[in-house]
């Protein structure tokens, strides 16, 4: 079949740029010729896979504010009627251009649904891939603007993918006007190469890490988003010796970093080997920067404002970190002593591509996804996973799913040490289940860790994935299962 995928962004960084090079690698080697509509003017083509990038000139859409090397990105709801017109004519235009297809595929809620909806007319069925950024970071909060596009591309669609229950009811009632919505929504999550994201042996994962450290400091991966110090701090982790944590993702506000970062001092106390390293760019990394800074000097003035600043830091407007503010409150004389240390064992990387994460993940003993806010799916926790660390993630939207999902795999007295709740007291609990789980027998963690791997690779694999896609767009919803109703918690 000839399968036309429209994304619109880049093919690496960040999850729905992660997941559409992938898909579309994954219908390649199922036998489809493949179409993939992006920004990303330098990615390579893959065998059975063109790429597309249509010609929209300087400024992208994005829908949270970030830097783009070569663009001007700018959020939808900034940009005026005759730019977002440009953007819709262009992409359209190149849609039509390209021989009809059999399927299609549109990413995000707005604008790719209604590109495909004016581009294919008709032509062709196409089905609907939810990511969550756009549905809660445009379409929800400038639902005047932006619902009409949303509904005039969900309308055309046979069928709607989501990562989680938490995404397909935040879609329902976003998008109420739609009354036929819920009957096509079907669970569509990403998947994980479990060839690539695996445990490995000490020997072999030591080997990765000093490969990895040596591709960076060769300059292989400079220019966006990279750091230029990312080398040498892969370089300190010594695996006959220190006990390595992970937080891989965007660094803005809404991914919780803060809360990691003040629990750090929590868990060096009780395990003085363990390091923190942190990986991903973003428009918070200065504020962080600064926080890991006053860390060091043991400097709560410092502290105290940033928490009560929070998302000026990252160019908003003034809005207060509460959760953060509340621990800083209550901190004892203990965390402020070992606050220094703490410092000492923190190490920011910046970007690191996708494919390369599979030389660092191996190493982590477990790895953290602490977003305050809503997330669509958890493949930061499920490639942790793949690889032996333990996922400990926030216990709410399509991060709760993943663990339900992964939780079995773990003995019963260790399924708590999966999630922890957002609120007052997430600071302490992040630091006392990641204590917890280094503190578990040696051989116990091992068989659990295996335990969690073995489970990642069985309930997600690219090729899966690339079938319920075909499935959703030509309709064939029977085949697919309904987002779940009932989600046990890990505690």
């Amino acid at each position: 079949m000839r399968i036309l995928i429209f994304h619109g962004y880049l093919l690496r960084g960040t999850g729905s740029n992660i997941y559409n090079a992938n898909l579309a690698r994954a219908l390649a080697g199922l036998g489809h010729e493949v179409h993939l509509f992006c920004q990303d003017r330098t990615a390579q083509e893959w065998e059975g896979v063109t790429i597309h990038v249509p010609d929209i000139g300087r400024v992208l859409p994005v829908y949270v504010a970030d830097r783009y090397e070569g663009f001007d990105a700018l959020p939808f709801p900034e940009l005026d009627e005759a730019a977002l017109g440009h953007y819709l004519d262009v992409n359209v235009a190149a849609v039509r251009s390209v021989p009809s297809p059999d399927i299609a595929l549109a990413n995000h809620l707005v604008m790719g649904p209604v590109i495909l909806s004016r581009g294919l007319e008709g032509r062709a069925p196409y089905a609907v891939k939810i990511h969550g950024s756009a549905l809660e970071y445009t379409v929800r909060p400038h639902r005047e603007r932006f619902l009409p596009y949303a509904l005039e591309g969900i309308r055309g669609a046979s069928g709607v993918l989501v990562g989680s229950r938490h995404t397909a009811e935040s879609l329902w009632e976003v998008l109420s006007d739609e009354p036929s919505l819920p009957e096509r929504t079907r669970l569509g999550p990403p998947g994980v190469d479990a060839h690539s994201f695996r445990p490995r042996p000490r020997t072999e994962a030591a080997i990765g890490l000093t490969r990895l450290a040596d591709k960076l400091g060769s300059g292989e991966t400079a220019g966006w988003g990279g750091e230029a110090g990312a080398a040498e701090a892969l370089r300190k982790l010594d695996l006959s010796r220190d006990r390595i944590v992970s937080y891989v993702g965007k660094l803005i506000v809404s991914k919780g970093v803060d809360l990691l970062l003040a629990a750090w001092p929590l868990v060096v106390a009780r395990v003085a080997e363990a390091r923190l390293v942190v990986v991903g760019f973003g428009t918070y990394r200065e504020a962080l920067g600064r926080f890991v800074d006053a860390l060091g000097r043991r400097d709560l003035e410092t502290l105290r404002e940033i928490a009560a600043r929070g998302r000026e830091f990252e160019g908003g407007p003034p809005g207060e970190l509460k959760y953060l503010r509340a621990f800083l409150e209550s901190a004892g004389q203990g965390w402020l002593s070992a606050a220094p240390a703490a410092a000492a064992r923190i190490h920011f990387t910046g970007r690191i591509e996708h494919d390369d994460l599979p030389e660092l993940l191996p190493v982590c003993e477990a790895q953290v996804m602490p977003s305050t806010f809503p997330e669509s799916f958890g493949m930061v926790a499920v490639e942790g996973a793949a690889c032996g660390a333990l996922p400990l993630s926030a216990r709410h939207s399509g991060m709760a799913e993943v663990t339900a999902m992964l939780a079995p795999a773990l003995p019963e007295q260790l399924r708590p040490l999966l999630s922890f709740e957002i609120g007052p007291g997430a600071v302490e609990e992040i630091a006392a289940k990641l204590v917890a789980w280094l503190a578990v027998d040696d051989a116990e963690r091992n068989r659990a860790r295996l335990a969690l791997a073995k489970e990642a690779a069985r309930h997600y694999s690219w090729e899966n994935v690339a079938k319920g896609v075909i499935a959703a767009a030509q309709g064939r919803l029977d085949a697919l299962p309904t987002p779940p109703t009932n989600i046990s918690r890990a505690s």
